[in-house]
């Protein structure tokens, strides 16, 4: 195969993949918006984590809150949890590093806030333990997940969102999962009426 056949093949898998997720991922992509619209109504925030790819997206949806999506409005309270070095590697050296964002959870989230949780294959423990941080802070959770939804599809309580990527290919669910985010800025942005 050369290599404009291999760009054709990752477009057309690209597209498959969108085309069959949105049918599963509308409603929870809306219930999510909906759920972190009243939070931030509510006066709570958005703590976000990921690891990888997923490092990125977290990091990604925290600066169109804290900034801006696609219009002008003022920010809105959104903390990625991938992004402080020196946390992040005491926390792993004093402990582990599946308490990296677990830790920070417990720290920084209160009743009423949000955990978006993001992962491809629903096993990164460090997600995981984040997750179950923030429901013993009384938080919801959306959780951007993938494959067969792994321990992170068993852990969610309800009132948590699950946005599931009917795939098994890691680069398609990271690229679904980052239209789910551009989706949720702008329902947010939306919803607030801005």
């Amino acid at each position: 195969m050369d290599l404009i056949s291999r760009i054709n093949q990752h477009f057309q898998d690209s597209i498959s993949t969108k085309q069959t997720a949105v049918a599963v991922l509308a409603e929870p992509i809306a219930h999510a918006a909906q759920t972190m619209t009243q939070c931030l109504l509510s006066g709570g925030k958005i703590l976000s984590c990921g690891n990888g790819g997923s490092a990125g997206d977290a990091q990604h949806f925290s600066s169109e809150m804290l900034n801006r999506f696609e219009m002008e409005r003022p920010g809105l309270p959104a903390i990625a949890l991938t992004t402080d070095s020196s946390t992040i590697t005491s926390i792993a050296n004093d402990y582990s590093y599946e308490l990296i964002f677990s830790k920070q959870v417990t720290a920084l989230g209160q009743h009423g806030d949000i955990l978006l949780a993001i992962s491809t294959s629903g096993n990164s423990v460090n997600v995981n333990k984040a997750i179950q941080a923030a429901h013993e802070r009384d938080m919801l959770v959306v959780a951007l997940n993938g494959k067969q939804g792994g321990e992170l599809a068993s852990i969610l309580s309800p009132g948590d969102v699950e946005i599931r990527v009917p795939s098994e290919s890691t680069a398609r669910i990271q690229e679904v999962h980052l239209l789910a985010i551009h989706c949720l800025c702008d329902l947010i942005d939306h919803q607030l009426g801005i």
